[in-house]
């Protein structure tokens, strides 16, 4: 495989001296973009754009070519394992991701299969391969995933959610019928991610995005555990480097502690937890990423910059901090605002230790 050029974002994740604070940015391949938007148009839908590896290639990359990003990551969605259980995803416009064929019963779960990385999922395999490919070393990638109670969120709601009725119903009615279909999710992320280390995918990411909907106690048991339990299942050697991995809860910020004790190399947190109070909960134990609400950008670029250099204060000189944003980019953030958020972040003074 080709050396990395830059492999700052890396060293950051294992808690290594950087010559600056590595960026990159989640959902930064994406709608804001003119070239992403011409791509999409293209493709004619988004299934197509993520199960074309070629597309997904090509969108990947996008962000890299314009901003001095210190990592990319693979253009997918967190949906894809359960698409390849078949259960019917449709993206539609306004509303996102939907399933035809939702949970609804402990048959449904029975009859849910287990698909293989490398047949159901070989266009992210083939996108992995061919991103590192066209990448030719400038930065890592980064692989991904969603968590198992985020994707069972998905998979019992049959869309989006603001109550969770369903699943928390399920929760509270029958837990052991839940903890089946969890089980099931987590040997599916661990081989999924697996996979994508493989393939090239140098560091691998949870997306636990409704973990913060739960209470205390059904966060440990329905969430975290099963994110310890991949985290346990990773192939973490590949091309002679320890492959991070990063986990992040989407309102998470009660549970930093447990969350550290998950195996995970990297916490992501979002805009609602300080860098500097997660610092002294968590010591140097651990790397964290974020923080930036995403809606800052939408100020004037110098606006962003403070914001930016303020998130940069909060953690302080010392090694282990990669900087993003609490959530992902939104559609409508302006370029020159990614560009001035960039800029700050590698013109902050970061000494090496």
């Amino acid at each position: 495989m080709t050396n990395l050029q830059n492999d700052n974002f890396l060293r950051a994740c294992l808690r290594q001296p950087v010559d600056h604070v590595p960026i990159w940015l989640m959902r930064q391949a994406g709608r804001y973009l003119p070239e992403y938007r011409a791509t999409r148009t293209r493709a004619g839908d988004f299934l197509t754009l993520c199960t074309t590896p070629e597309l997904a290639c090509e969108v990947t990359l996008q962000p890299i070519d314009r901003f001095p990003l210190d990592a990319a990551i693979l253009f997918s969605d967190i949906l894809t394992i359960p698409y390849a259980m078949g259960l019917g995803l449709q993206f539609q416009e306004g509303e996102g991701p939907v399933f035809e064929r939702p949970l609804r019963s402990a048959a449904d779960i029975d009859a849910l299969g287990q698909p293989d990385p490398e047949t159901e999922l070989r266009f992210v395999m083939d996108a992995v391969r061919l991103i590192r490919r066209e990448l030719r070393g400038r930065v890592p990638l980064i692989g991904f995933a969603g968590s198992p109670w985020t994707l069972a969120c998905y998979m019992i709601e049959g869309r989006g959610s603001r109550d969770f009725i369903h699943i928390k119903g399920l929760l509270y009615s029958d837990p052991a019928l839940l903890h089946q279909l969890l089980r099931h999710l987590a040997l599916s992320v661990t081989r999924y991610l697996n996979a994508q280390i493989a393939a090239g995918a140098q560091t691998v990411m949870i997306f636990d995005t409704w973990g913060g909907s739960l209470s205390t106690p059904a966060y440990a048991e329905f969430s975290l555990a099963y994110m310890t339990e991949i985290i346990a299942g990773l192939k973490r050697e590949a091309e002679d480097r320890t492959v991070p991995v990063i986990l992040f809860t989407k309102g998470g910020g009660n549970w930093l502690e447990a969350m550290a004790a998950s195996g995970a190399d990297v916490l992501g947190l979002d805009w609602t937890t300080e860098l500097d109070h997660a610092r002294r909960r968590l010591g140097d134990g651990i790397a964290l990423q974020g923080n930036m609400d995403p809606i800052a950008l939408y100020g004037s670029a110098s606006g962003v910059s403070v914001e930016a250099e303020r998130v940069l204060a909060s953690h302080g000189t010392g090694t282990g901090h990669i900087f993003n944003l609490g959530h992902g980019l939104t559609p409508h953030t302006p370029i020159e605002n990614v560009t001035a958020l960039v800029d700050s972040v590698h013109r902050w003074p970061h000494r090496k230790a």
